[in-house]
Formats: structure tokens, C-alpha cells, sequence
């Protein structure tokens, strides 16, 4: 166990705010490698300290033109205000899947997708809460990347999604393998744990550019509405 747990450590002593903490597990998830969890199989947590935070408001356009400032200033009131309005998506009400984007050999992505499933409108603005499990039992917190959090309502039908960034294993060993991750979604509590879709991470002491870390969730702007 303690050459596991110093694999672990050359793990964190890449990545930036990384820190080793204990999480109360789900039961295994689908093999499948491409997964997807309904949250209603998912069992409650306590808060997770990565959920429930992010107040950024919406992105407002850059242009020179005051009236496309304007536009683009009432179209973030009316989110807000749709926002403050609308109930936030629970847990329970969301479809939740994992899945590998990675597209170089520097640095991989997994991305995670909400899907509102609940039958009505749902709020959804933040950081996601992730933790990583690794096949020697310990339990990795991922940091945030600290963009603004836009928030976002889905309709029933409609998604929103984030980022899961990681230094690609390209050294030719095995790496820590990933075997779990638990998400959390912004302001809740309960989590859903999902296969980890992607490779191993990197056993090394060196610095790397590619840090663990998660974006804010936005949402999904081609997803159908319901």
C-alpha cells in the first residue's frame, strides 16, 4: 500500500491544489465506457465542498457598440431574473453521463453532461463537485479552474455540461488508474458516481503543463428543448 499511495502523491505533487480526501462511495457504476448514471440510483452525501458555489452572472460582450452592450446587458438581466425564478436542478431530476474527449497526447478531457429529465423548467449555475477514485481506494478532489460560472434555466429535454481537464499518461507506464468518478452538481447534495470513461493519469515529479481541474457548467446551447 505505501508504494500505491506514493503513486498517488507523484500525482498530486503535478497538479496544482490538489488534495487527498475521504468519500463515501456509490455502488459500482456500468462498466460500460461510455457511461451514463440516472441519479435516482445514486445514493445522498454529505455536501460536497465543490458544489453549491460560483456566483459569476452572464458574460457580457466585448464589442464598442453601446446598444450591442445594452442588448447583451438586458439579455443577462432576463437570465438572472429567469434564474432567481426558477427552481434548481436537483439531482434526482437530472441524467447524468461521462465521456472521453481527449483529441491530443498532452492533454485529456472527459466530459460530463447534465440532462434535464424532470418535467420542468430547472436552474443550473456553478461548479459541479468532482472526486476521483483511484484503483488503490484513495480519493482525488478535483480543483477549479476559476472561469466565471454563467448560470443558465434548462427546459425539459435540454443539457448543460463541464470539463474535466488531465495530464495525458504519454510516459509509457501504467500511470494511476482512474477507476470512478462522483459528481456533484452545482448547489446540491446528493451525487451520482459514473465509470471513469478516459486513461490513466501520469506517475511523475515533474512539472506539467496540463493540471486536474474542472471548468464551471454551462449550458449546452444545441441541445433540444422539451
Amino acid at each position: 500500500m505505501k508504494h500505491t499511495r506514493k503513486a498517488v502523491a507523484a500525482v498530486i505533487g503535478l497538479v496544482a491544489a490538489l488534495s487527498l480526501t475521504a468519500c463515501n462511495g456509490d455502488d459500482n457504476a456500468s462498466a460500460d465506457t461510455k457511461p451514463s448514471a440516472s441519479a435516482a440510483d445514486s445514493d445522498s452525501a454529505g455536501k460536497d465542498e465543490g458544489a453549491g458555489e460560483g456566483d459569476g452572472g452572464g458574460q457580457a460582450s466585448g464589442g464598442a457598440d453601446t446598444d450591442d452592450t445594452d442588448d447583451t446587458d438586458d439579455t443577462n438581466a432576463d437570465t438572472n431574473a429567469d434564474t432567481a425564478k426558477t427552481g434548481i436542478c436537483r439531482t434526482d431530476d437530472l441524467e447524468v453521463n461521462a465521456t472521453d474527449n481527449t483529441t491530443d497526447k498532452t492533454e485529456g478531457v472527459v466530459t460530463v453532461v447534465f440532462k434535464n429529465g424532470g418535467g420542468r423548467d430547472c436552474s443550473i449555475k456553478g461548479y459541479a463537485g468532482v472526486d476521483l477514485t483511484a484503483s488503490t481506494g484513495d480519493t482525488l478532489s478535483v480543483s477549479r479552474n476559476g472561469e466565471q460560472a454563467t448560470p443558465g434555466v434548462l427546459k425539459d429535454g435540454e443539457s448543460a455540461a463541464f470539463n474535466i481537464t488531465f495530464p495525458y499518461n504519454n510516459s509509457g507506464g501504467s500511470g494511476v488508474r482512474i477507476t470512478s468518478l462522483v459528481v456533484t452538481p452545482p448547489n446540491e447534495t446528493k451525487h451520482v458516481t459514473l465509470d471513469w470513461p478516459a486513461g490513466t493519469l501520469p506517475v511523475s515529479d515533474g512539472e506539467s503543463a496540463v493540471k486536474l481541474e474542472i471548468s464551471p457548467v454551462g449550458k449546452v446551447s444545441d441541445s433540444p428543448a422539451g
